[in-house]
């Protein structure tokens, strides 16, 4: 059988069917954004859905993430969209697994680059494998600020909290990069008020990225109001050159 194709690939038109991380502060609303997506199960690595009433399996270690991956990839459910919250305990899963898998202490104990080569791509195998599902994926994770130095002068910018590695994983992998922000809006009698946004462009103070060129630059962080503006666009996924590289 021939393996070269014969027809294009046509754009997935459904959220349902891309791969999305989203970040922002602890408590900002991500959990409770993502409890609203299409038939939604939660890999829960870390406590914080107790308000939330969701479907989720507590993960407590990488062996338990396997068992519900092999679940899912089985078939033998409802479920239309996977939440791993957060995938930053995840890959510290990842990582506690193979030091116990090779009985060492630390990654440089197994040779010069060995041990986090052994990691990311054990993380990176996983991933992809439930992004090439017929489902939904959404990676969670918390924000953090790195100064970010150039030649004309120093910025901060907001990352995911993942490390390094792992982030230019996720970023290499996903559709979208969400930042779940705080703007800022003059209000009355002179006080500043302000509302929960999601940010979708790329920046030099944030990641942010959107391949399906689907989305506004920002949205109010809500479902609702998200999900019609995804399913409205006037041209729906549009091809672009979205910016998901990674700044160290």
């Amino acid at each position: 059988m021939p393996l070269l194709p014969t027809a294009k690939t046509a754009p997935k038109p459904d959220l349902a069917d891309l791969t999305v991380l989203m970040y922002g502060q602890t408590k900002s609303g991500k959990s409770e954004f993502c409890s609203h997506t299409e038939s939604a199960l939660f890999l829960a690595t870390e406590p914080g859905l107790n308000a939330l009433d969701v479907f989720q399996v507590p993960i407590q270690g990488w062996d338990d993430l396997l068992a519900a991956c092999a679940e899912i990839v089985a078939g033998q459910h409802a479920f239309k969209t996977i939440i791993i919250d957060t995938v930053d305990n995840a890959y510290k899963f990842c990582a506690d697994y193979i030091l116990k898998k090779f009985k060492v202490e630390h990654e440089s104990d197994l040779g010069y680059g060995k041990g986090y080569a052994l990691i990311n791509n054990e993380f990176q195998r996983v991933l992809t494998k439930l992004a090439f599902l017929p489902y939904g994926l959404f990676l969670v994770s918390h924000s953090r600020e790195i100064e970010v130095e150039t030649r004309t002068g120093k910025y901060t910018r907001v990352v995911p909290t993942l490390p390094d590695k792992a982030r230019k994983i996720v970023l290499g992998m996903v559709d979208m990069v969400l930042y779940c922000d705080l703007e800022v809006r003059p209000g009355l009698n002179g006080e500043d008020g302000t509302r929960r946004v999601i940010r979708t462009k790329p920046s030099l103070y944030y990641e942010a990225g959107d391949r399906t060129g689907r989305l506004p630059e920002t949205l109010d962080l809500d479902y609702p109001t998200f999900i019609q503006a995804f399913n409205t666009a006037v041209e729906p996924l549009k091809p672009i050159a979205a910016d998901l590289s990674v700044t160290n």
